[in-house]
């Protein structure tokens, strides 16, 4: 069955965690999952999880319990991506809980979901925790930082069935909170692992406050043909830098918690999928999202911890890629007292227009979703025979609720959207344009 899977992931081999997580989660001991960001652990828990599901029994058998929405989502686009035969429901703040109800009255064989959201439908009596035997706490140490410790010991004394705990980190942790009565844990340490330690370099950059920004523009113009995470330490500096590079005509995204879900997940998609290169945010962005191939981490602001500036930089070099991190500094600012190697060198701002080309890709809005029963095929079947699009010009396409995204080539958008404009999806008129 493992093979099978792995074909349709498209993948012919697993690393050597997923390969110790895989047996050591096949056994019923406890196991902790200690990895870098973005070595693969979603796999480790997931494909072994898969195998133990049982088609006899028509109850929930596994909890997936993340620390957001947006790490729940991803979980579940990999699993169905598995096409195991089994259903799955994902449940998270933001998200219709009438929608959520109406899926786990039908129970699915795994549920992920956020700490406060399943704890909401345990409480509620919306599906039968007797049958679950596995819970994963997927970067755990990440939800008791936000806050989530009660809801979480409340899941765990509610599965009174539970027969083995997953937990994984891409930190070491100094003790465990009582609540999860760990037994036998077997842990699996690749923290320091030469094959699952990224290849980064971390470059710090110093100069004057006023010339701060022009410095991040430098950095970004010399890393333009790649994809770059902007990180600051609040939401009012992730607003005041992305205007200030959209004033210089930067196409750019914004990403922070203050923003509301569906904004959320639009910024997302559309840095996936390469309508922007740049993307500004918050440590939300630091762990847990699929976001691949980044190769420039630019602190703006100084990481007040070691930790917060691990998981950012593990947004790049990922699976045994390499890249760089910049971290910006004022005149007035010191190198943290937690960083080792770097290389240091005083920032020299050069007097020119720093200009970015418009990348390949734009995206299009589609006003139908999941609840119009969309599907992917639909929506790349309109570009193909209405559209006239080839497959190369068809990009990343994403489906949500109520909405759904498409990228598409740059040259051909205005062309495909007087095609498909007034077109019919699967007999229903949808409103289409471009996504600004």
């Amino acid at each position: 069955m493992l093979k099978e899977l792995l074909q349709k992931l498209q993948i012919t081999t697993l690393n050597e965690m997923q390969n110790a997580a895989l047996e050591a989660i096949a056994q019923k001991n406890d196991v902790m999952v200690l990895s870098p960001t973005g070595s693969g652990k979603t796999l480790a828990f997931l494909l072994p999880i898969v195998e133990k599901l049982n088609h006899q029994i028509k109850g929930v058998q596994a909890i997936v319990v993340v620390p957001s929405r947006e790490l729940a989502m991803q979980i579940d686009q990999v699993f169905r991506q598995l096409q195991s035969g089994y259903k799955i429901t994902c449940c998270y703040g933001g998200h219709s809980t009438k929608v959520e109800r109406s899926s786990l009255s039908d129970a699915p064989a795994i549920i992920v979901a956020t700490p406060g959201r399943l704890a909401y439908h345990i409480r509620a009596g919306n599906f039968d925790v007797s049958s679950v035997k596995t819970l994963v706490l997927d970067e755990f140490d990440k939800s008791l930082e936000l806050g989530f410790e009660e809801d979480m010991a409340e899941i765990v004394s509610s599965l009174f069935k539970l027969e083995q705990k997953v937990l994984t980190s891409a930190t070491q942790l100094e003790d465990f909170p009582t609540f999860l009565e760990l037994k036998q844990l077997k842990t699996l340490n690749f923290l320091n692992d030469a094959e699952a330690i990224p290849d980064l370099k971390t470059v710090i950059l110093q100069s004057k406050s006023k010339e701060k920004f022009n410095i991040l523009m430098d950095v970004l113009y010399r890393s333009k043909d790649g994809q770059s995470l902007v990180f600051c330490n609040h939401r009012d500096a992730v607003e005041r830098i992305t205007l200030m590079l959209a004033d210089k005509g930067i196409e750019n995204g914004v990403y922070h918690g203050g923003l509301v879900q569906q904004d959320r997940e639009k910024a997302l998609f559309k840095f996936r999928n390469g309508t922007y290169n740049i993307l500004v945010t918050t440590d939300l962005a630091s762990r847990g999202l699929d976001i691949p191939e980044i190769e420039t981490v630019i602190h703006y602001q100084i990481p007040h911890t070691l930790d917060a500036f691990v998981h950012r930089n593990g947004r790049t070099a990922r699976m045994k890629a390499s890249g760089k991190a910049f971290l910006l500094l004022s005149e007035e600012e010191t190198v943290p007292t937690y960083l080792n190697e770097y290389e240091f060198t005083d920032a020299v701002v050069e007097e020119q227009e720093v200009i970015l080309n418009p990348t390949t890709w734009v995206t299009f809005y589609i006003a139908g979703g999941k609840k119009d029963k969309l599907s992917k095929m639909d929506i790349a079947g309109l570009l193909y025979k209405k559209g006239d699009l080839s497959k190369d010009e068809v990009g990343l396409i994403a489906i949500y609720d109520q909405m759904s995204y498409v990228a598409v080539k740059r040259k051909k958008a205005r062309e495909v959207l007087k095609k498909v404009a007034q077109e019919k999806i699967k007999g229903k008129r949808y409103k289409i344009g471009v996504d600004e």
